[in-house]
């Protein structure tokens, strides 16, 4: 495990803040950093963050300026009183709060400067740069002793050539040099690698296109960018979600893309079809990340499926290319059924819970209708095996869930975002939820503890926009989408 958590603290995983304006000075107790020890760890203290977004807040008056905000983790986990908001408008963050910028709309984190301290990146798609109207953005936060302090914005290399820049970040040493890269996607054909070898004052050391065939236009792109290591070579593989287009025949469908790293660069090895959701993790324990796809929509309304998950292993060449598992809420053993509108494999996340070595997942139905809720939502929990993802023992969270705090309402989307991951140093991945459609769209966010025996609802928080200190006026969707 602790090759693993080195491996993954080079690769990335994505975070956010936001912030309602002042300094940006993000209260923990300042440590001592030799080496980053989690690539979501901002202030070195040893425990790792939970970022969540809020794209679509009011910032400064101004409509979908966006925000993040980030969580410190601590002993006792997470909470609202520890957790600080960044926006265009905090100090030290270029740009400004505008109308439609969207800051928030992809995080990613990891070290990138190499100084201990892991780094925030945050893209805003919709910025205006110059007279390119929509052309988009990323910001590097940098990570400190006394938390996320300076930023610089990543330059786009292609101005004319795309639109939204930034709606897709992940971090990962994809060539096995020692130093993080940064990959950007945007609304075009192609994702951007911004080599390791950054500083503040100049940013990345070179950068590179690579051309992963993802079809362009409204929407599309890269979608979304995900980092693991499938081949188990301790090179940082990169996952392109977008809609795939393949030139013979001529076809295009949406798909997770597996590029392989090596010191000559990324290499596709193959799509996966999903629904441009997938996750990474060590599900059977053999030392090489897995692949989990979701396809929410999962079938015809007249099949009535309301969703599925499939498991790619992988291994010394990739991940396998079918899936050896596939699950649904019609099969046995998992809660719920298959309905046709309750989106099933929305969001996933993968993470040891129980602490035996192998990763775990969560998946959401965010349009999952419990008794006389609709749409309010719920999360399944599976465990990691040798085998794959076991459905013997799955489990189902919603906000009637006894301890956790809230009720079921119609149109919550709780599981709009997941994630896994250990806040409070236990050694034992929690769960953090997120809800964008709670009260009226200002949304909220939840996390249960995790343990030897699984998820447990003793202690579990739960907070909305307000006391995060969000704007709520308009739509702020916090808990739309987190860190990976």
């Amino acid at each position: 495990m602790k090759n693993r958590r080195l491996l993954h603290t080079a690769l990335a995983a994505a975070t956010a803040t936001a912030l309602t304006g002042g300094l940006l000075s993000l209260t923990a107790a300042p440590a001592v950093a030799a080496t980053a020890g989690f690539a979501d760890d901002f202030n070195g203290d040893g425990y790792r963050d939970l970022v969540t977004t809020a794209h679509t807040a009011t910032v400064g008056g101004a409509r979908s300026a966006g925000a993040v905000v980030v969580s410190y983790g601590s002993t006792s986990g997470i909470s609202a009183s520890r957790s600080k908001v960044i926006s265009q408008n905090t100090s030290g963050i270029p740009g400004a709060a505008e109308k439609g910028d969207y800051f928030g709309s992809a995080v990613a984190s990891g070290d990138l400067n190499d100084d201990g301290y892991a780094d925030l990146v945050v893209g805003a798609s919709g910025e205006d740069v110059g007279e390119d109207a929509n052309g988009g953005t990323a910001v590097v936060i940098w990570g400190s002793a006394s938390g996320l302090s300076g930023a610089r914005t990543v330059g786009d290399p292609d101005v004319s050539g795309h639109d939204a820049f930034g709606q897709s970040l992940a971090v990962g040493d994809y060539s096995g040099d020692g130093r993080a890269d940064l990959a950007v996607g945007s609304s075009g054909k192609g994702v951007w690698i911004h080599k390791g070898g950054f500083t503040k004052s100049s940013g990345a050391a070179s950068r590179y296109k690579l051309t992963a065939p993802v079809q362009t236009g409204s929407g599309y792109g890269a979608v979304s960018l995900h980092t693991g290591d499938v081949n188990g070579d301790g090179v940082a593989d990169l996952l392109v979600d977008g809609m795939y287009h393949q030139q013979q025949p001529p076809s295009a469908y949406s798909a997770t893309l597996v590029h392989l790293g090596s010191p000559s660069g990324l290499v596709l090895q193959a799509p996966l079809r999903s629904d441009m959701r997938a996750a990474v993790g060590d599900i059977d324990g053999d030392g090489r990340d897995d692949v989990v796809t979701g396809s929410f929509w999962g079938g015809s309304e007249e099949e009535g499926v309301g969703g599925s998950v499939a498991t790619h292993l992988g291994g010394d060449a990739g991940v396998s290319l079918e899936a050896t598992q596939t699950i649904d809420q019609d099969t046995p053993g998992v809660p719920g059924a298959g309905e046709s509108s309750d989106g099933f494999g929305w969001a996933v996340s993968l993470g040891d819970i129980d602490g035996d070595g192998r990763a775990d997942a969560a998946v959401s139905a965010h349009y999952e209708t419990v008794g006389s809720a609709a749409l309010t939502g719920s999360v399944l929990v599976f465990r990691g095996s040798p085998t794959g993802l076991s459905t013997s023992d799955a489990e189902v969270y919603h906000q009637d869930t006894a301890g956790v705090p809230g009720a079921n309402e119609d149109d919550d989307h709780f599981g709009s975002a997941v994630r896994l991951a250990d806040l409070n140093g236990d050694r034992h991945a929690d769960l953090s939820v997120g809800a964008g459609d709670e009260n009226g769209g200002a949304g909220a966010v939840w996390n249960l503890r995790g343990s030897s025996s699984g998820l447990t609802t003793a202690n579990a928080v739960g907070f909305g926009a307000a006391s995060a200190g969000l704007s709520t006026t308009g739509y702020a969707a916090f808990g739309d989408t987190m860190l990976d």
